[in-house]
């Protein structure tokens, strides 16, 4: 085991980091140089689109789009391995610009350009990045702790940028390459995305079969570049969208609704890409369909909120309302009904200064009180029903109104007259009646009745 971990260290050591064919190997291996050429006689040819009539996973122009989208992947990982290796040369140099410029190719450019110049304002980098960008680094350049490299170090640099810039036009050839097939190997997604987004897409994923396996909201995200705002306010910048944004779908909408739009391209780009992968409809005709639908709801969010309409009032009833009625409702008015004196209370006379509790109008005023009659309160004393009832119903009560009596009571009681009363309970509510009564009374141990009427 320690000669095995001797020779391990042996290779790791032999290996030179310095060399950039020993860091890069993709264009030097056979598979690399087959695809190219074939793609570049394809793209020489012309060739339309022939339906050999098998299988899509037997036809071998389907075969080379398969392998044209393995490649594409292939070469954007060793972009990123010859950026890595371009970073570590030249961060002797500029170290800042690797956090001022974040995509491969472009910091290649940028490398490439500057060179060992010290003066950036004597480089022209126009049409390489942004106005913004190109500020920003002026000013750090003007500040940076870095020195010019040597000759040798700065050869290997250039010739790395060289190599990937060269990786990045084969992938461009790749991917023309398969957006003049995508008609064929997927219709229904390019009539949806278009053939070059459609293109970008497969290449991106791995394949029609990867994409179609992948959900929509990472679909969405295909493609998306770290932005750099180089210390500039977020408040203007885009979300994060990938090719979905190159969509013609996509660039036609409002800058409101683009948002909702792209999750809405990547969920019906999913659906057409999964429909292809299966070869379910090779006519196309399912992603015009999905097209339209996309474009009808986009349409549909920009139309005005229905106006409001104005509510007319309810019809009146011509007709009165049912309202309670019966023993219990009258009663219970004749209860909390207003009194006479309130009534007056509640009046004004004109022209007539009122009486209040307080004098000169303070306190609670009196109305028409007092005015009617010789300077009294006048209160009507009208018995109402109720309290005729309650009166006779304490009446009853006192002189008994039923049969039954209690054994504690009697029916003698001592008189004005000399004697004792003797009266008949029972027949007492007869007398009444007949307007005659009876009455005993007692003297030297005798009764006499007298009848009166």
């Amino acid at each position: 085991m320690e000669e095995d971990v001797d020779e391990d260290l042996a290779d790791i050591e032999a290996l030179n980091y310095d060399d950039l064919d020993t860091v890069s190997k993709l264009q030097k291996t056979q598979r690399y140089n087959d695809i190219i050429q074939k793609v570049e006689d394809a793209l020489e040819k012309d060739l339309g689109v022939q339906d050999h009539g098998m299988v899509l996973e037997d036809d071998p122009e389907y075969q080379l789009i398969v392998n044209c989208n393995a490649l594409s992947v292939d070469i954007e990982n060793e972009i990123v391995i010859i950026h890595n290796f371009i970073r570590d040369k030249y961060r002797l140099k500029f170290p800042e610009l690797e956090s001022l410029v974040h995509h491969p190719i472009d910091y290649a450019r940028v490398v490439k350009k500057i060179g060992n110049e010290m003066d950036l304002t004597l480089v022209d980098m126009e049409g390489l990045i942004p106005a913004a960008i190109r500020m920003v680094i002026s000013v750090t350049a003007s500040t940076t702790s870095g020195k010019p490299l040597p000759e040798e170090v700065l050869q290997k640099t250039i010739d790395a940028c060289n190599r990937a810039l060269a990786l990045d036009s084969a992938k461009k050839k790749v991917l023309d390459f398969v957006e003049t097939r995508m008609g064929y190997i997927a219709p229904n997604l390019s009539a949806i995305v278009g053939s070059a987004v459609a293109a970008k897409l497969m290449g991106t994923a791995g394949g029609l079969t990867a994409l179609a396996k992948m959900p929509a909201c990472n679909v969405q995200l295909l493609g998306a570049k770290k932005k750099n705002l180089a210390g500039f306010s977020t408040a203007t910048s885009q979300f994060r969208v990938g090719y979905i944004e190159q969509t013609e779908v996509f660039q036609s909408t409002p800058p409101s609704l683009r948002m909702r739009a792209g999750r809405l391209l990547a969920a019906k780009s999913t659906l057409a890409a999964r429909v292809d992968s299966t070869r379910g409809d090779p006519s196309g005709n399912t992603g015009r369909a999905l097209r339209e639908e996309i474009r009808k709801k986009i349409e549909k969010w920009q139309e005005p909120p229905p106006a409001k309409q104005p509510k007319p009032l309810p019809v009146p009833d011509s007709e009165p309302k049912k309202k309670r009625g019966g023993r219990r409702l009258r009663k219970m008015k004749e209860r909390y009904a207003i009194t006479d004196m309130r009534k007056l209370a509640n009046r004004m006379q004109f022209g007539v200064p009122e009486e209040s509790s307080l004098g000169d109008g303070l306190g609670e005023g009196y109305g028409m009180l007092g005015q009617a009659g010789n300077g009294k309160l006048r209160v009507s004393i009208g018995q109402s029903k109720l309290a005729a009832k309650v009166a006779k119903k304490f009446k009853e009560k006192r002189y008994g109104s039923s049969g039954a009596t209690s054994g504690l009571t009697s029916s003698l009681a001592f008189t004005p007259v000399q004697g004792i009363e003797l009266s008949n309970p029972q027949s007492h509510a007869h007398q009444l009646g007949s307007g005659t009564q009876s009455t005993y009374f007692s003297e030297n141990g005798t009764f006499s009745k007298i009848k009166r009427t």
